[in-house]
C-alpha cells in the first residue's frame, strides 16, 4: 500500500520522483481566494434551476482603506493649522489694531543775540564748538542693548529701534531730503494711516502744528542755505519701552550740527554752523514692526539760528555766517482757536556757538 502522499495506483508515469507534487508550493492564501474573478456556487446554489456552476465575482472595490482616510484627515488637519497659524499671530489673540494717531508737531526757531560766527573752514568751526566730540553721520546714533519687555521679544525691540533709528537718518541726514528735493526717504517708513497727513503737510504746509513738513523732517531753503560739510555731526539716545501689550514706543532725543554756506558760493567762502535739537517719539503696534514701518506721534524740533520773523514751517531758513535775525516775531496767537498751534520763538544760547 503506498504511503499517505501516495495516489492509490502509485506514482504516474512520468510524475516526479517520490511523488513530490510540483504545485505543493502554490499557496492560496486567503486574499489569492478573494481576489479571484470566478467563484464556485455553493451545492444549494447549483441544484437551483439554471444555477451556472460558477459566477463572476464582482469587481472588488479599490478606495482608500480606512487606515489612508485617517491620513489624508491627519495631513489635512495639520495643513489647515499650519495655514491658520500662520495668518493668526503666534502671540495669542490681540487687541484691534488702533488706526494711527496724527502727528503733533512743534517747531521753535532760535534766534542769535548777534551776528552769526563763520570761518572759512568746517572743520574749524566744529572743532572750536560743543560738537566737537560728536558722532559723524549715523554713527552717532548709536543703538542701546535690546532687552525684551512683556509682551515683546528682544528681537522686536530691535526692530523698533533699528526702524526708529532708518527713520533720523533718513529724515536729517540725506543730503537729497535736507536739500528739499526729496521727501520719498522718510516718508516709505511711515504707518499707512499717517501717510495722508505727510502729503498734505508736504503739498499744503501750514504752521498749525500738524502740517508742517519740518515737524517731519530736516530741510534747508534750497535758494538760501546747502551743506558746506557732508559729514554731519550727531550725538543722542534712543530708547525703547512697552507701552501696552500690544504697542511699542521709541523715544529719541538728538543734537546735528550742520555746516553750511550760502547756495551756490564758492570754495572757500565763509562757513557758519546750523543746530538742530529733535526729540521724536515712534509708537509701533505689531504690523508696524512686521512691515518695518512706524507711527512718529510727536515731534519737538528747536532749531538756529533762525529768525523769528519767518516761517519755519515748510523750510528752515538758516542765518548764515555774519548775519543778524530780523527784527519782529512770528504772527500773533488767537488763544481762542483751539486748533491754532502757539507761536513760540527762542534766543540760542552764545555757549551753543562756535569760538571763532
Amino acid at each position: 500500500m503506498g504511503g499517505p502522499v501516495d495516489p492509490p495506483e502509485g506514482t504516474p508515469e512520468g510524475g516526479p520522483v517520490g511523488g513530490e507534487d510540483e504545485y505543493r508550493s502554490v499557496v492560496f492564501d486567503e486574499s489569492f481566494v478573494r481576489a479571484a474573478r470566478l467563484q464556485e456556487s455553493s451545492a444549494r446554489e447549483r441544484m437551483a434551476d439554471h444555477a451556472p456552476a460558477v459566477r463572476r465575482r464582482p469587481p472588488l472595490r479599490r478606495g482608500l482603506t480606512r487606515q489612508a482616510l485617517v491620513l489624508v484627515l491627519l495631513i489635512l488637519v495639520a495643513f489647515g493649522t499650519a495655514i491658520y497659524m500662520g495668518v493668526r499671530h503666534p502671540y495669542g489673540t490681540q487687541e484691534a489694531q488702533q488706526p494711527a494717531e496724527p502727528l503733533r508737531m512743534t517747531v521753535i526757531p532760535l534766534a542769535p543775540q548777534g551776528k552769526v560766527p563763520g570761518a572759512a573752514d568746517a572743520e574749524a568751526l566744529f572743532a572750536h564748538s560743543p560738537a566737537a566730540q560728536y558722532g559723524v553721520g549715523a554713527e552717532g546714533i548709536p543703538l542701546p542693548p535690546a532687552r525684551s519687555t512683556a509682551h515683546f521679544s528682544d528681537s522686536q525691540v530691535v526692530t523698533a529701534l533699528t526702524t526708529a533709528k532708518d527713520y533720523i537718518v533718513r529724515s536729517a541726514l540725506y543730503p537729497e531730503v535736507l536739500d528739499s528735493s526729496e521727501v520719498r526717504p522718510p516718508r516709505v517708513l511711515l504707518d499707512p494711516g499717517q501717510l495722508d497727513q505727510f502729503d498734505q503737510s508736504v503739498d499744503h504746509p501750514t504752521a498749525d502744528g500738524r502740517h508742517a513738513p519740518t515737524g517731519w523732517l530736516i530741510r534747508f531753503d534750497p535758494t538760501r542755505a546747502e551743506l558746506a560739510d557732508p559729514r554731519i555731526r550727531v550725538q543722542g539716545s534712543l530708547q525703547a519701552t512697552e507701552s501696552d501689550a500690544a504697542t511699542l514706543e521709541v523715544t529719541a532725543d538728538h543734537t546735528l550740527v550742520y555746516a553750511l554756506r550760502p547756495t551756490g558760493a564758492q570754495a572757500g567762502s565763509q562757513v557758519s554752523l546750523f543746530t538742530v535739537r529733535r526729540e521724536l517719539t515712534f509708537r509701533f503696534d505689531r504690523d508696524d514692526l512686521r512691515l518695518h514701518q512706524t507711527q512718529l506721534v510727536v515731534s519737538y524740533v528747536q532749531a538756529g539760528p533762525l529768525s523769528c520773523a519767518e516761517d519755519s514751517a515748510n523750510h528752515l531758513h538758516p542765518l548764515l555766517a555774519g548775519e543778524t535775525a530780523r527784527a519782529g516775531g512770528p504772527a500773533g496767537t488767537n488763544p481762542y482757536a483751539t486748533d491754532s498751534a502757539t507761536a513760540l520763538c527762542g534766543t540760542l544760547a552764545t555757549g551753543a556757538e562756535p569760538k571763532v
